[in-house]
């Protein structure tokens, strides 16, 4: 039984990386129902990459800070694979901050990087969602990456916390500018903290990771299958009923902060 009923649908995946990615996953599971998926990757060396991983789907690439590309993305789909396309849904898995200068208080982020990062990993989703709009299918879902909280003042996550409280604020204002002329969806998973490639270029991130191990109820960090399974779920019709919503994945990170063990330790 196709429960999820995504056999046959197509859609597009900005951001895959490699195999440790949550794209990847998503990707993954997604061939898995049978579905068709092209992927949108950040340049040709990273492209040739995504083709060993997928040999058999369509890789173009993509810089998503310049916005004629993402035009000429847009143009060179509909040439390579068919004039008359329309996804099912897309994902947006892109985020980046420059820490090259280090780990700095957040009142001394400069204003280039700053941007830089808003640009990249928040602003590429509007620049995406208006060059494809009429790509998508009327009734089509997309889906982003963010993150549990944007409210926790974590040291070692830099600026980027308030970067992805503007992209959750986006889903509202994109599902009710979309919702005049469709019904496509808009939504994000939200992981706590996962053990990826992009993490683990963050200063101080694998100190915070072992720490939400011990402070998640389980003892075990949220794995990149998971909030791919999420992604999955909200790409899939089955969850038609829900758009401009933040879906947390944090297996209850965010219920135990008073954690005996924890107080334990730090107190005594």
């Amino acid at each position: 039984m196709d429960f999820l009923q995504l056999n046959n649908k197509r859609f597009l995946i900005f951001g895959v990386a490699n195999k440790k990615s949550v794209a990847f996953q998503i990707a993954k599971m997604l061939l898995e129902e049978n579905a068709t998926v092209d992927f949108a990757v950040q340049n040709e060396s990273v492209a040739k990459k995504v083709r060993e991983l997928f040999p058999k789907q369509n890789v173009f690439s993509c810089n998503v800070e310049d916005d004629e590309e993402i035009k000429q993305l847009r143009v060179e789909i509909k040439k390579e694979i068919d004039s008359s396309i329309r996804y099912d849904g897309l994902v947006h898995s892109i985020a980046f901050a420059d820490y090259s200068d280090g780990m700095k208080p957040f009142h001394e982020t400069s204003k280039l990087a700053f941007l830089q990062a808003l640009d990249i990993s928040c602003f590429s989703l509007i620049s995406i969602c208006r060059e494809f709009a009429g790509l998508l299918k009327t009734d089509a879902s997309v889906v982003t990456i963010s993150i549990s909280t944007t409210r926790m003042a974590s040291e070692n996550y830099g600026f980027m916390a308030p970067i992805k409280a503007a992209l959750d604020s986006s889903l509202a204002f994109l599902t009710k500018s979309f919702s005049s002329f469709s019904e496509v969806r808009f939504n994000a998973v939200a992981p706590s903290l996962l053990k990826t490639s992009a993490s683990a270029g963050i200063p101080g991130y694998a100190d915070s990771y072992l720490f939400a191990e011990q402070i998640i109820p389980r003892k075990r960090a949220v794995s990149t299958e998971e909030a791919a399974a999420t992604a999955i779920f909200l790409l899939s019709p089955r969850s038609s009923g829900i758009t401009a919503q933040k879906i947390i994945i944090d297996a209850g990170m965010g219920i135990n902060y008073f954690d005996k063990e924890i107080i334990k330790k730090i107190v005594h």
